[in-house]
């Protein structure tokens, strides 16, 4: 777990664009002497992540973190476009060296008016050496065969013309990290970042395993880690203990206590082998004989409680057990009916079982099902029992269900931690005291899981999320943007699961996709803002949903990965002044996508050319709402309205329907109500217009500033600090408020509007009565949807200027 507070010290201070994910061997040009290494495949999305990760946040202040970000303040000045790997080692005194390396690009390194930066070229032994000095902080650079490389140490960029390839077993632990993450690690078994990953003193990394390689996985809650661990061919280590057992189902956690500190599960098929094994590592010091007491156990372990602990082992036969217990059967107390015996062989399993288990003074025992429990404490039996009785273990703890998951069912070591065990253990790899409260990790846990000549690693760290009492209303998360945000966000579909995910846009034009857990998954830069709300498209009807939108002089289309999608985006001279529209006339995904330029409307096809077909170029006047397309039995009908004008078309832009009566329109959009184009003017009177362009005002007493939404069937309308829906009006406090949005979902009507100068976020019924625990806390018009296999809704608003909130109605 340590090296987790390490990837937050050395790599939460990126920020830079999305790279392709591509396999190379980038490890080549790392130096042997790097302890720790690092890959990711997006720093961008990186960055993103470790900040809106609440665990890692709070190390944010410590001097380690601060030391390390000084170092790494070159990093910003990289732009890079495929995957990244840092080396991080000690130099023969003790600093702390870093090498990074990446292919190279022509934009990769940006340096162009920039404060405290100087540059130096270096021409020596027939080589180019780049010296950076960025913020007193110097960093000399290469490029080698169309790769970068860079580093705080001089000898290091000297010494890369007489490197060989990667060491074969940093080679080889390597190759079992995907690429396509956001973050992978290794760690090296010389490392001096993690001094340990255990409870106990008496287990170092260094003893336990060589080389530590893992996948990670972040959102706001969790970090969750998986790889694995392999140790070398030539030096026996803890892990290899388990070398020709097989793990067992752990079930320590269904007899450990909720209010304990933690425990460690020790499992093996065979506790011969695994005794001969652990005797071969400790060259023969522990004893030979095998006690009868552990013959038929197949998991061992500790349960800790304070300065407390007890063992436990979980035997597959509880006769053969207890009858080698025969000696020690003086009953001492009993407690809930459960006899409790004296134990006169106090240090036997420090002696069986170290350095694993090194606590001594176990002096009673009592039996519970399969579990022989043995303690040194009262007070801590008696509570094991109770909770045992009570089934108020970890096991069956909510906050374990919410992890487990996430686990193997089997492994041959595990250890489960509460919050303050955690901050404990965590502590040991810093040199200052810790300021930060794990209070919230209720638990957090460890595997290995041994296979072969490695060992399978999982592990997670998790918020546990609060309970939840029904019609309330939850935030999920609170994600920060690297600027403020932008625009409203929005759902769009995640066509791999189904579940939704959220777009939103920062003021540096900066697009996100989140995932719903909280992910950045991607940022990517855009030229410009982006009007109106992201379309999502199958442009190769294959299934596979793109992005699609424009800004004032681009129309995107961008892939899941955020990568732009060929031959978008396209460009335009003349600004673009309406959102794009996208049509899908006959549902057979030949998309028409409608741009906008002042009086003129471009229709293009997914090959970024104009559809030849459609005639219709210009309006009377500047369009004052983006195109719309409706479908009235088997006839399309395409809308185009100015100020003063209300065009009705058919596909080829040919009129279809000629109002009768023209009016001084509103910039509302247009919307097919019982059957009719319906619109307002600019006064507030409500416009319809049925297919044989007769037209009908109806007088809805809304002022100049006003807004309409409909269904088939509902209309919604607010002006002022009135909402009316389906002809019943209620008055609001006042406000600043937003357009309402009616949403359709489950077959049940819901209509959302926002008080931008409260912060309040309303939602009411099609009676426009307001939901349970309505207003939130929120800044713009939410997005309502179901974005997950729960029934529960969601919705999503923007929060502080520079982030935004996830709401689960329950």
């Amino acid at each position: 777990m340590r090296f987790l507070c390490f990837v937050l010290l050395t790599t939460f201070i990126f920020s830079c664009t999305n790279f392709k994910a591509k396999h190379s061997k980038l490890i080549d040009y790392i130096p042997n002497d790097a302890s720790l290494i690092i890959e990711t495949n997006s720093l961008e999305g990186l960055g993103s992540n470790l900040k809106n990760n609440v665990f890692l946040e709070q190390f944010a202040s410590t001097a380690a973190y601060k030391a390390i970000s000084a170092k790494l303040e070159f990093t910003h000045l990289l732009k890079p476009t495929e995957n990244v790997l840092f080396g991080f080692g000690q130099d023969k005194n003790d600093s702390l060296e870093f090498t990074i390396v990446t292919p190279y690009h022509q934009d990769l390194f940006k340096r162009d008016s920039l404060k405290d930066y100087l540059e130096e070229e270096l021409k020596y032994n027939g080589k180019s050496v780049l010296k950076t000095t960025f913020k007193n902080q110097s960093v000399y650079s290469r490029i080698i065969d169309s790769v970068f490389i860079a580093s705080s140490s001089k000898d290091v960029i000297d010494a890369i013309d007489n490197y060989d390839f990667a060491e074969d077993g940093l080679e080889k632990i390597y190759s079992t990290t995907d690429a396509n993450k956001t973050l992978s690690v290794i760690v090296k078994p010389d490392n001096p970042f993690i001094r340990s990953l255990f409870v106990n003193d008496s287990i170092s990394y260094q003893a336990f395993t060589d080389y530590l390689a893992v996948n990670m996985d972040m959102n706001q809650r969790k970090l969750e880690f998986h790889g694995v661990a392999k140790t070398s061919d030539t030096t026996m280590h803890l892990m290899d203990t388990f070398k020709q057992t097989v793990p067992q189902e752990n079930q320590l956690q269904h007899l450990t206590p909720t209010n304990s500190d933690g425990c460690m599960s020790l499992t093996f098929n065979d506790f011969s082998v695994f005794h001969d094994n652990l005797n071969t590592y400790l060259k023969g010091d522990a004893s030979s004989h095998t006690d009868p007491l552990f013959e038929h156990i197949v998991e061992i372990g500790v349960i800790y409680e304070g300065s407390q602990s007890a063992v436990a082992l979980n035997s597959i036969d509880v006769i053969a057990t207890s009858d080698a217990l025969l000696a020690e059967q003086t009953v001492i107390d009993t407690f809930r009916q459960i006899e409790i015996f004296s134990f006169s062989r106090p240090d036997v399993f420090a002696e069986t079982f170290s350095p694993f288990l090194a606590q001594t003074g176990f002096s009673m025992y009592c039996v519970l099902d399969s579990f022989f429990v043995f303690a040194a404490d009262m007070d801590l039996l008696q509570n094991i029992i109770a909770n045992y009785q009570n089934n108020t273990t970890i096991g069956k703890s909510t906050s374990f269900m919410e992890i487990q998951n996430h686990l193997s069912s089997a492994s041959s070591f595990m250890m489960i931690l509460n919050g303050n065990t955690l901050q404990n253990t965590i502590s040991k790899s810093f040199t200052e005291t810790l300021k930060v409260n794990l209070d919230a990790y209720k638990f957090s846990a460890l595997q290995f899981v041994y296979d072969s000549d490695f060992a399978h690693v999982n592990g997670i760290i998790s918020k546990s999320k609060p309970q939840i009492r029904d019609r309330s209303i939850t935030e999920e998360f609170s994600i920060k943007l690297d600027a403020d945000v932008l625009n409203r966000p929005q759902f769009v579909t995640n066509h791999r699961s189904g579940d939704k995910e959220i777009v939103v846009q920062d003021i540096r034009n900066n697009l996100y996709l989140i995932s719903n857990d909280g992910k950045v998954l991607w940022k990517k830069q855009l030229h410009g803002p982006i009007l109106g709300t992201v379309e999502q498209i199958d442009m190769y009807k294959n299934g596979r949903l793109q992005l699609a939108f424009v800004t004032p002089h681009r129309l995107y289309v961008i892939d899941r990965n955020g990568k732009d999608v060929a031959p978008f985006p396209g460009k335009f001279n003349d600004e673009i002044t309406q959102p794009l529209s996208v049509f899908d006339y006959d549902k057979n995904k030949r998309y028409r996508l409608l741009v906008t330029q002042g009086r003129n409307v471009l229709m293009y096809n997914t090959q970024a050319k104009i559809v030849s077909g459609f005639t219709f170029k210009k309006a009377n006047g500047s369009i004052v709402h983006q195109p719309q397309h409706f479908r009235i039995g088997s006839k399309d009908y395409l809308t185009i309205k100015t100020g003063n004008q209300l065009y009705i078309l058919d596909r080829t832009g040919k009129n279809r329907v000629v109002p009768k009566t023209n009016h001084t329109y509103s910039n509302e959009g247009l919307y097919l109500y019982r059957n009719k184009f319906t619109t307002t003017t600019a006064d507030g009177k409500l416009v319809t217009i049925d297919t044989r362009g007769n037209t009908a005002v109806q007088d809805l007493n809304l002022g100049d500033q006003h807004h309409i939404f409909t269904s088939s069937k509902s209309l919604v309308a607010q002006s002022d600090n009135k909402l009316s829906i389906k002809g019943k009006t209620r008055e609001l406090d006042y406000g600043s408020y937003s357009p309402p949005e009616l949403f359709y979902i489950n077959d049940k009507i819901y209509v959302a509007i926002t008080d931008g100068q409260a912060q309040k976020v309303y939602l009411f019924d099609s009676q426009n009565n307001m939901i349970s625990n309505f207003p939130v806390y929120g800044n713009t018009l939410m997005d309502l949807d179901n974005i997950d296999e729960d029934r529960n809704l969601e919705f999503v608003t923007k929060g502080d200027s520079n982030s935004i909130i996830l709401y689960q109605m329950n």
